[in-house]
Formats: C-alpha cells, sequence, structure tokens
C-alpha cells in the first residue's frame, strides 16, 4: 500500500478525532458533575451530542466530499455544539 493510499483511509479517521475529543471531553465533565444544576447538566449533554454528531459528519464528508449537505451539517452542529459548551461553561461560572 502507497503512503497516498493509506492517506485516503486516514484522513476520515483524524478529521473526525477532532470534534470526538470535544465530545469526549465534555463527557468526562459531565461524569464529574453530579451536584452541578440540572441547565448545565443539560446543556453540556445537549453539545456533547452535537460534538459526536459533528464527527460522524466529517467523517462522511471526508469520504464523500462531492456531498456539500453533509459538510454545512458538519458545521451547523460543530457551532451549535461549541455554543452549547460556552453556555454551559458561563452557567457554572454563574452558579458556583
Amino acid at each position: 500500500m502507497t503512503n497516498r493510499e493509506s492517506e485516503r483511509f486516514v484522513e476520515p479517521i483524524i478529521n473526525a478525532a477532532r470534534p470526538g475529543t470535544l465530545a469526549a471531553l465534555s463527557m468526562t465533565i459531565l461524569k464529574f458533575s453530579e451536584n452541578d444544576p440540572l441547565a448545565f447538566r443539560v446543556i453540556l449533554s445537549v453539545g456533547t451530542i452535537l460534538f459526536l454528531l459533528s464527527s460522524f459528519l466529517i467523517f462522511f464528508y471526508t469520504i464523500y466530499p462531492e456531498r456539500r449537505s453533509l459538510w454545512t451539517c458538519t458545521a451547523a452542529t460543530f457551532l451549535l455544539g461549541l455554543s452549547c459548551t460556552i453556555v454551559s461553561s458561563v452557567l457554572l461560572l454563574l452558579f458556583i
């Protein structure tokens, strides 16, 4: 297998790992935030789900780049997940 062929198989995994890492960090925070307000946990959970969805979408967009709707959905879910994370951080700062 040449280097170019291996890059073609590895690139979708690398692209999907970036939002997947943010989802894993959000899930870690959820694990240790059992005593925090419900609003914080719900918003962070929604952000985690959006990051996971973004990860799947960017994986498939890398495989099928001709489908622009995948890119649009990836960008929207990533930005919404990022917004949820920011809102939950502000809520956490307000309640502490």
